[in-house]
């Protein structure tokens, strides 16, 4: 698939930014150290991977704004467009060395996310769309999953921690949903379970309490997927929210019953 020059920008970006969590993936595995000293090979991992990408793109496209999860927000002098990155989606897998992290690049127009690309890669799998160019992984085109029965279907959701005061909603939400459907994942990556979703490997995901970087690409690529996508709020900007619900088409409006209670 040849994409938009946009596109091409985002992915190169994503695969230098790779490149360099690779190699450091491959140091944390083995390292023997205190939490705290793990903790800091990661951040430099991840703030050096942000680097690359703000490089990468902002050399590319110098005009438009930039919102990322280490470096903050800046307005550009096209106010209509803006780079949302996330390094490094997945730190606490990337820390214990669990190969399922992601970076994830949205490129956002007058509001809405028009490219994204979420790019894995210890698999070497990347996932991106374009606004009416359909939802790819690697050379592959790839669809939201055509079952159609709650009690079929596979879920994903992130599991709030450290108490976090959206625990009891989300232990809710799992008395709620786990008695009606095939099993319910956490696997500690809200940008690859949406492209999960995306590529027919589960049937939904939802998860509260997101930044705009954890989620900005995933949106644009279920969409182009096939799949439905809301935020709690169904009148509410996903991305502004921080909340999404996302699934198949036959399944959604039981799904977003479910979950919104």
């Amino acid at each position: 698939m040849i994409g938009s020059a946009n596109l091409n920008i985002m992915i190169k970006a994503a695969r230098k930014a790779g490149r360099s969590l690779v190699k450091d993936f491959r140091e944390v595995e083995n390292l023997q150290v205190s939490r705290k000293g793990a903790g800091d090979f990661v951040s430099k991992a991840d703030i050096a991977a942000e680097k690359i990408l703000k490089d990468e793109l902002m050399t590319a496209r110098p005009n438009y704004g930039w919102l990322a999860e280490e470096g903050g927000a800046e307005e550009g002098e096209d106010p209509t467009r803006r780079w949302i990155v996330d390094p490094l989606d997945g730190t606490t897998n990337f820390l214990h060395g669990l190969p399922h992290w992601a970076i994830s690049i949205a490129l956002e127009h007058r509001g809405k996310v028009v490219a994204g690309v979420v790019y894995d890669a210890a698999k070497d799998e990347m996932f991106f769309a374009e606004k009416g160019a359909g939802a790819w992984m690697n050379d592959t085109r790839i669809r939201v999953s055509g079952r159609n029965r709650l009690i079929e279907s596979v879920f994903a959701t992130g599991l709030p921690f450290a108490g976090r005061s959206d625990l009891p909603a989300t232990l809710q939400d799992l008395a709620r949903l786990m008695p009606a459907c095939a099993g319910v994942r956490r696997w500690g990556s809200a940008a690859l379970d949406m492209a999960y979703v995306a590529a027919g490997r589960y049937e939904g995901y939802w998860e509260r309490r997101l930044n705009a970087w954890d989620l900005a690409a995933g949106v644009i690529i279920v969409q182009e997927a096939g799949g439905l996508i809301e935020a709690m709020d169904p009148e509410a900007n996903i991305v502004e929210a921080g909340d999404v619900i996302c699934s198949n088409e036959p399944i959604f409006e039981n799904f977003s019953k479910v979950i919104r209670g």
